[in-house]
């Protein structure tokens, strides 16, 4: 948009004034930069400056450009309806982090005004996604999650349809009776209320439930879900506008733990055990015989690599209630709770205490090295690494294993693999193709039949999970969240938890389920990029169906027809432009966000010659992590390269290699991407960004080749954004690589 009005205000306040010459800048503006005003400031962010720029919008239609802190401060004081604005960052990344009135600070001020600028008049005001929403929310199983979740969102003013498969709700409650305490004191188990929620979710006039009912298909997208549900042999439609997942939990199959001695005749799960305290008698399976010595081997199953890695959260607080129970009904009965750590967490600790303080319970420290059966039917337990540092040899009648939690859930991109290899094999293919689709067939059998969703996705027909089966998103800053925009788990499928950690975390799912609803039918997107109004617009007539869109988008966002052209389905999308950066033809854009703005904002920077000595350095940074680091190493008044110019980008993964190209070919000496931290606690906003540019590294290495460039002109960094420290050192260590490389030999060209 060439004949775009762009109004330039540049503030004086916060040192900046002092620092440069801003009157050289009004004059770049202007002149230069052809913009049709500019204006100063002493303090844009006042309630003066902030009425003066509202009177330079209301003057007539403009692209506003302020010049002044970063566009992470002062976000709403610089938010005017039906106005584009671009923020210039001159405090955080010039003033606060370069040497005050210095040539090369200045030069570093007068580039990233150019760049402004020449987004401003590029890039569109977005205009929002419209479309038909219905704000019905679906929740997936009926046990205490569920049902909280159900209530939660009909008490908001939501229509819900509570699908169950069982004839009854309230899930593993049903088999319970004893729950952990929860109220002052915190010392002693209180009885499972079951049938006050079942009613309160039965009573309530905007809940349907259906019990005895699967999800057959889920088609559609977040507002316009399309629900196919079987009960029996009827099928009925639904529309329904988000979904909570609370599918619940599995106890962890015993039979793999034959060395905790899980084939034994007097060996049970913590399952069992529940069912026989229930009972009111607890006795031994082979015999029948009252268990008057019972041991609780914990961790049967979790914090093992070979089984379970992490904590199920419950177990040690089930074993301290059932040895409490076994108390109860036999005050000479004694109960040996065997652990590795005892994990009982907040109150739960008066819990542990009153445990501890009955006589005939006995704790001890170690691990399990043997569980064997003697004659007479008894187990016998040894354990070694204790605390007095001498094996432990226990001998009793009973057993308990504490199994861990696993989640029903199920693994759609494993899923996809193997229906897509079935279909290589059923094709005929031949060669490497057909061996390598055997392979994947006998990898992901076990997970044929397994849906629960049954999603018609591209990218698979359930929910996509992390390593231990649980589908989450970004665990650190949306929890509720999983890789499925407008799907949400709860409960014991998002995390091991206990009935009233269920209950909280299912409140949760609710009011995000609730808040997608609501920010799809105004056309804005929900997290990370919050309220944003733009979406992906493709070009589809260049399209050469080379499928990276639809394959790497982590939000199974695009489907496609027959012939492999992506399907957009809109409000799926989470705008991180993932699409836009894998696009070989670049037919994928947003109205303020595509590979010709960020192109064109490259070639505006002022490339000194190689005589000058003043190489130029571009710097990509994700806005999820690396810019914001780099704000708080401004804020904090830490020094780096005056000689590199930052454009923030949605996700590293949205970087096309036609920015590499430019910067290139324009005489850019060097490139510095830095995205998020991998690794076990990936902290990518977009899921795997980082990853991704790593895969693309093979294009960046061609195209350096293709253009006779070394190939350490071209850094990938990952940075969490508590690491802003490093930034600077990264920057100035990437710099002085490139000094002793050399300059570009494009320069000039």
């Amino acid at each position: 948009m060439s004949d775009t009005k762009v109004a330039v205000w540049i503030c004086e306040g916060c040192e900046i004034g002092k620092s440069l010459d801003v009157a050289a800048l009004e004059k770049l503006a202007t002149d230069e930069c052809e913009a049709a005003s500019c204006a100063t400031h002493p303090c844009l962010c006042s309630d003066e400056g902030v009425e003066a720029l509202r009177g330079q919008v209301a003057d007539g239609p403009v692209s506003l450009v302020i010049a002044a802190c970063s566009p992470r401060f002062n976000a709403d004081a610089f938010s005017f309806e039906g106005c584009f604005t671009e923020r210039i960052n001159l405090r955080e990344l010039v003033v606060w982090s370069h040497e005050p009135n210095d040539e090369d600070t200045q030069m570093l001020a007068e580039d990233y005004l150019r760049m402004g600028i020449t987004r401003a008049r590029k890039a569109q005001l977005p205009e929002v996604y419209q479309a038909e929403i219905d704000k019905t929310i679906l929740v997936v199983g009926g046990g205490p999650a569920g049902m909280t979740a159900a209530l939660g969102a009909a008490q908001a003013g939501h229509d819900v349809v509570l699908v169950e498969k069982e004839p009854e709700l309230g899930g593993w409650l049903r088999r319970f009776t004893r729950l952990f305490p929860k109220k002052p004191p915190y010392r002693d188990p209180q009885p499972v209320d079951l049938e006050a929620r079942v009613r309160a979710v039965e009573g309530n006039e905007r809940i349907r439930v259906l019990r005895g009912t699967t999800i057959e298909k889920i088609t559609g997208q977040p507002g316009q879900f399309e629900v196919s549900v079987r009960n029996g042999g009827q099928t009925e439609q639904l529309r329904v506008g988000a979904i909570v997942q609370a599918t619940g939990w599995k106890p962890y199959d015993v039979s793999r733990l034959s060395h905790l001695g899980s084939h034994l005749a007097n060996v049970v799960t913590n399952v069992q055990m529940e069912e026989m305290a229930a009972s009111g008698r607890i006795t031994r399976p082979s015999d029948g015989k009252p268990a008057r010595r019972v041991a609780f081997i914990q961790c049967a199953g979790s914090r093992d690599e070979n089984h379970l890695p992490y904590c199920s959260a419950v177990c040690c607080r089930v074993t301290l209630k059932q040895a409490l129970w076994l108390r109860e009904l036999d005050d000479q009965a004694e109960a040996y709770v065997l652990y590795k750590d005892i994990r009982a967490p907040g109150q739960y600790e008066d819990f542990y205490r009153r445990a501890q303080e009955d006589p005939g319970i006995f704790f001890t420290k170690g691990e399990v090295t043997s569980v064997e059966e003697t004659g007479d039917g008894n187990v016998v337990v040894e354990l070694e690494e204790t605390l007095i540092d001498k094996r432990i040899r226990i001998e009793a009648d009973l057993v308990v294993l504490a199994t861990g939690m696993v989640p029903v859930s199920a693994d759609g991109e494993a899923i996809r693999q193997y229906r897509d290899a079935q279909a290589v094999i059923a094709k005929g293919e031949a060669g490497a193709q057909l061996e390598a689709a055997k392979e994947t067939v006998e990898k992901f059998k076990g997970h044929e039949g397994t849906d629960i969703l049954h999603l018609s996705y591209r990218q698979g027909p359930d929910m996509p999970v992390l390593k231990y089966r649980f589908p989450d998103s970004h665990f650190i800053c949306f929890p509720y969240e999983t890789r499925r925009t407008g799907i949400y788990a709860a409960g014991c499928v998002r995390a091991p938890n206990d009935t009233l950690a269920c209950q909280e975390d299912a409140a949760g799912a609710a009011l995000k389920a609730i808040q997608c609803v609501e920010l799809t039918s105004r056309g804005l997107t929900v997290h990370p990029r919050w309220e944003d109004p733009s979406y992906p617009d493709f070009f589809l007539q260049r399209c050469t169906q080379c499928k990276r869109c639809t394959e790497e988008c982590p939000f199974g966002t695009l489907d496609e027809d027959e012939k492999g052209t992506p399907m957009p389905n809109i409000t799926r999308c989470r705008r991180c432009g993932i699409c836009m950066g894998a696009c070989p033809e670049r037919i994928v854009s947003f109205k303020d966000y595509s590979v010709d703005i960020v192109s064109s904002m490259i070639k505006a920077v002022h490339v000194p010659d190689e005589f000058e000595e003043k190489p130029r350095l571009l710097g990509l940074l994700c806005e999820n992590d690396a810019y914001p680091a780099l704000d708080l190493a401004g804020l904090n008044r830490i020094r780096h390269s005056p000689f590199i110019r930052f454009i923030p980008v949605r996700c590293l993964g949205s970087v096309n290699v036609v920015w590499i190209a430019d910067a290139l070919s324009r005489g850019y000496d060097g490139i510095l991407l830095v995205g998020c931290k991998s690794g076990e606690d990936y902290q990518c906003h977009f899921i795997r960004g980082s990853e991704l540019m790593g895969t693309r590294g093979e294009n960046i290495r061609e195209k350096l080749q293709q253009l006779a460039l070394e190939e350490e002109r071209v850094r990938v960094e990952e940075l969490a954004i508590s690491e802003f420290h490093r930034l600077p050192e990264i920057i100035n260590e990437f710099a002085d690589q490139i000094e002793e490389i050399g300059m570009n030999p494009f320069k000039g060209f």
